[in-house]
């Protein structure tokens, strides 16, 4: 640093002595010895300065040295720092695994505990279920059907399709006649001599209803006709045949009316029936790919009862009907004979199909286009192709339930 300045000093003296005058040139001789004191005392302060620099460089080595003790320090403290927080990361991620592995063991417990529960409510349901089904189907009858024995026709008209019945219930001797898939003209026949020969005193009565019906599936129950509402697609109606009045009307659930319920009776929608367990709606349903359902209902509030989707195709179906609590649906192919039963669906499942034998009908040329049974006197009341046909039947006793 000294000869640093000391060289300064000396381009100085240089740079000053290329821009005074030579000496032989000097005016005044205190001139210079003025310049020579001021070199002097810049000389003084340039000395100051390298004492002054190296005091400031010694401070700035041992300064130095401190941080240097002190950054070592601080990495030996950084090191013992992250080994420290190293470790704590282990130890929550080892705690965490516990957490988890507990956490695992719970919901186990309580998936094990839930389904548990579950089945158990399940099979609470399903028993209760049965009880429900049991109740409702609790009537004396256990009959099963094994043939159909012989066949009768009573009378025949030019219409292909209609429907004639007895009520169901009732020990009234009366025969009603439904002509046609559409209309609102129900004709009352005093007896079945008065209905087959047309010459018979008293004439049939003429009932003009206040709607019309649709189909071939209408019943008449406790001296109520029960028939599908021809304005709407679900509506059944109970109409009162003595005061000629709309006793009651009912919704089917479930978008009942949107397709027919056999494939060769092409007017039919909603299929009422009775047996001895009541009255009865076989429909078709959303999601039961043309399958049947079999609706159970309460007569005198038109309440469901109960619903069974069945396993019984609506294709090749002309008709169907109910004994005993259990649905018998014929089959024919292209509409034409034979006519047989080739599904049967018991909601009790006390029949099975090594029960069943081979049901056929006696041979008629075209599809039935209602085939509804009575109770009361156990016969089919059929119509085929303009024929009012009684069908004979033979029956044995259902299996016990267990």
């Amino acid at each position: 640093m000294m000869v640093a300045l000391r060289g300064a000093s000396a381009l100085l003296v240089l740079f000053l002595e290329a821009f005074l005058p030579p000496p032989q040139c000097a005016q005044d001789p205190a001139m210079v010895h003025y310049i020579y004191q001021r070199f002097q005392v810049l000389e003084q302060g340039l000395e100051k300065c390298t004492q002054a620099t190296r005091a400031y460089i010694q401070e700035f080595q041992e300064f130095s040295k401190n941080i240097s003790v002190m950054l070592g320090r601080c990495q030996t403290h950084t090191n013992e720092y992250k080994s420290a927080v190293s470790n704590l990361a282990l130890r929550v991620e080892r705690a965490q695994r516990e957490i988890d592995y507990i956490q695992y063991l719970r919901e186990a417990d309580e998936c094990i505990e839930s389904e548990d529960k579950t089945l158990a409510e399940k099979l609470l349901q399903e028993a209760e279920e049965e009880k429900k089904i049991r109740t409702l189907l609790n009537a004396s009858c256990d009959n099963m059907l094994t043939g159909i024995k012989s066949l009768k026709i009573v009378k025949k008209m030019m219409d292909t399709h209609g429907s004639w019945m007895k009520d169901a219930v009732n020990n009234s001797p009366k025969v009603y006649l439904l002509i046609g898939s559409k209309n609102n003209t129900v004709w009352e026949f005093a007896n079945i001599r008065a209905f087959t020969e047309d010459n018979t005193k008293p004439a049939p009565r003429k009932l003009i209803l206040t709607l019309s019906w649709q189909g071939t599936g209408q019943v008449i129950y406790k001296g109520f006709l029960f028939f599908h509402n021809q304005a709407t697609s679900n509506e059944i109606i109970k109409y009162n045949l003595l005061k000629r009045t709309v006793e009651d009307r009912m919704l089917l659930p479930g978008g009942v009316g949107r397709a027919l319920v056999y494939q060769h009776s092409p007017s039919t929608y909603i299929d009422l029936a009775v047996d001895e367990h009541g009255l009865w709606a076989i429909h078709s349903g959303p999601g039961t790919h043309s399958h049947l359902v079999l609706t159970k209902i309460e007569p005198g509030t038109l309440g469901v009862e109960h619903s069974w989707d069945t396993p019984c195709r609506s294709q090749d179906a002309e008709a169907s009907f109910l004994l005993c609590g259990v649905l018998y649906v014929v089959y024919s192919s292209g509409g034409q004979g034979p006519h047989r039963i080739t599904c049967v669906y018991d909601p009790l499942g006390t029949i099975s199909e090594d029960d069943l034998p081979n049901l056929f009908f006696p041979k008629r040329p075209k599809s039935h286009s209602v085939i509804h049974y009575n109770p009361r006197d156990k016969q089919l009341y059929a119509w085929n192709e303009g024929n009012q046909i009684i069908y004979k039947l033979q029956t044995k006793r259902k299996l016990p339930l267990k």
